[in-house]
């Protein structure tokens, strides 16, 4: 069974920048693909980006190059680096977890784990 905990949410202006961490508990998360996922009120919950167990990464076109993912297998931590933040960015920020090791894990598949979100909130 796979926990996680995400943290680093807030109250930021825009402009401004946030890192989201992501603490995973578990077997084999080197192997495991992640990600983050965000979910505004009255809206389904949309992939951000997400990095395999290979290091290969998505992200949704409304935060590239503004948003880096990236993972610390070591730690098993996960990182989402959020700059140039819009109001638009507003929304509770989860941490997903496959189930699928390595190449078995395609990012259509999305993620089985989920961590309880955090809520980032971007003022004018």
């Amino acid at each position: 069974q796979v926990q996680l905990v995400e943290s680093g949410g807030g109250l930021v202006q825009a402009g401004g920048s946030l890192r989201l961490s992501c603490a995973a508990s578990g077997s084999d998360f080197s192997r495991r693909a992640m990600g983050w996922y965000r979910q505004s009120p009255g809206k389904q919950r949309d992939l951000v980006a997400t990095i395999a167990s290979g290091g290969s990464i998505d992200d949704a076109d409304s935060v590239k190059g503004r948003f880096t993912i990236s993972r610390d297998n070591a730690k098993n931590m996960v990182y989402l680096q959020m700059n140039s933040l819009t109001t638009a960015d507003t929304a509770v920020y989860y941490c997903g977890c496959s189930a699928l090791y390595g190449r078995s894990w395609l990012v259509g598949h999305g993620m089985d784990y989920w961590g309880k979100g955090t809520l980032v909130t971007v003022s004018y």
